[in-house]
């Protein structure tokens, strides 16, 4: 049997660009080149699906010749127009499977997703549900209410409301210091933390300039703890690891720019607490309807409620410097052997959907 060709697709229009194009090469790296052969897709910020020969270069010339960054050039990719069109030729690129690196909207929320689903072509990570759900804060936040997990006390707004009386509302509900994210954002891109009206006011702005929700969500005192989830029948979770921010809180620098931020891998838990964790990883995983992959992060409030949820995330940074490969390696999972895992179970959630449509027919 050949080599499968694995769609590297990376880039993508939101404001985490840059952040995906990092992850690619730490992919990239991890692909062994005996049994993959790496065919990387970069889509630009205004959206265009190149073929990037510069990236491929760097691919094939090993570890030492790839950049920081997987490259943003290339030729038009052919056939991706019609992708859904001719999903059985797929569409001028002959792959066996796609491996989406897109974080934020247009790549983690369901939307490339969906696109595979129509275009048949097996792909790693959550599916549509899972995608869209997890990738949306308020929306993942009522899912755990409803599956009994506590969630930090947050409130939400859509742009073109009154803006003063949900600041008003959102300071006597949970006072300050508070958290204002976009809805439906990651790697902590727009994020702020607010101290007072005046603050939180700035910080909402800045928030809707990248969705068009937002909440507001009580500053929990307490230790971030990250568990990584592989599989979904059942899930299999790591060992618990926990984040200690270098900056005031776990920043977008923090995540992608700097090594001030120590990640503790396992992290220092007591037994009872780190079967607690493992619990509640897999009911957030399955409250959102999560597949393969997902990073879930917690809050221990020491003393106080204990555990809480805080989000679910379908694609983790998969950077050095990341939480989830660190985990699985400390659980006895390399590098290059997660990889293998995410393209198996891709390749084997598409057999089932083809055995079960074709039934259906």
């Amino acid at each position: 049997m050949g080599r499968l060709r694995v769609l590297l697709l990376y880039g993508g229009r939101s404001a985490e660009h840059d952040v995906s194009r990092t992850t690619a090469v730490a992919v990239a790296r991890a692909l062994d080149p005996a049994r993959y052969e790496v065919v990387p897709v970069a889509i630009t910020t205004d959206g265009r699906w190149l073929l990037s020969g510069s990236a491929r270069a760097a691919i094939e010339g090993g570890p030492a010749a790839l950049p920081s960054a997987l490259p943003i050039d290339g030729t038009p990719a052919r056939g991706l127009g019609d992708l859904v069109a001719e999903p059985s030729s797929r569409a001028g690129l002959d792959v066996d499977v796609v491996f989406p690196l897109l974080h934020g909207p247009y790549g983690e929320d369901g939307t490339v997703q969906g696109l595979f689903e129509l275009a048949d072509l097996p792909y790693v990570g959550s599916g549509v549900l899972g995608s869209a759900v997890a990738m949306d804060k308020i929306t993942a936040k009522r899912l755990f209410a409803a599956a009994g997990l506590a969630t930090p006390r947050h409130v939400a707004f859509r742009d073109g409301g009154d803006l003063d009386g949900f600041v008003a509302r959102a300071e006597h509900e949970l006072g300050y210091p508070c958290f204002v994210k976009p809805s439906n954002m990651g790697s902590s891109v727009g994020v702020s933390k607010a101290w007072n009206a005046e603050q939180l006011a700035a910080a909402c702005r800045r928030a809707l300039e990248y969705d068009e929700w937002l909440l507001v969500e009580e500053a929990v005192t307490g230790r971030e703890i990250e568990l990584a989830v592989l599989g979904d029948d059942p899930p299999e979770v790591s060992v618990p690891g926990e984040v200690v921010p270098g900056d005031e809180f776990y920043s977008y620098a923090d995540k992608y720019e700097s090594d001030e931020a120590e990640l503790l891998a396992p992290a220092p838990l007591t037994d009872a607490q780190a079967d607690e964790a493992h619990s509640l990883a897999v009911r957030a995983f399955e409250a959102c309807r999560c597949e393969a992959m997902a990073r879930v992060d917690l809050f221990l409030e020491e003393p106080g409620r204990g555990f809480v949820v805080n989000e679910v995330n379908t694609i983790p940074g998969f950077t050095p410097i990341s939480m989830y490969p660190r985990l699985w390696e400390v659980s006895g999972v390399p590098y290059p052997q997660l990889i293998d895992r995410l393209i198996e179970l891709a390749l084997a959630r598409h057999a089932r959907r083809a055995q079960r449509a074709g039934r259906q027919r």
